[in-house]
């Protein structure tokens, strides 16, 4: 059988609104300033907070 009316894409996009993707939550790292995730570690430096911090050893690619 088919439907007997035919559902808008006004009704059918409203419906779906809630499955847009969020924005990525960003705070600045207190050591350097960079962009990192909230709760984790920079990527630049490794400062976690003032009782924590991660040794990053960075080698160059030659």
């Amino acid at each position: 059988m088919l439907p007997v009316k035919k559902i808008s894409k006004t009704r059918t996009r409203t419906r779906r609104s809630h499955h847009s993707l969020k924005a990525t939550n960003y705070t600045l790292c207190q050591q350097c300033g960079t962009a990192k995730l909230p709760h984790a570690a920079c990527d630049n430096c490794g400062y976690v907070n003032k009782n924590v911090s991660l040794d990053l050893n960075k080698e160059d690619a030659n």
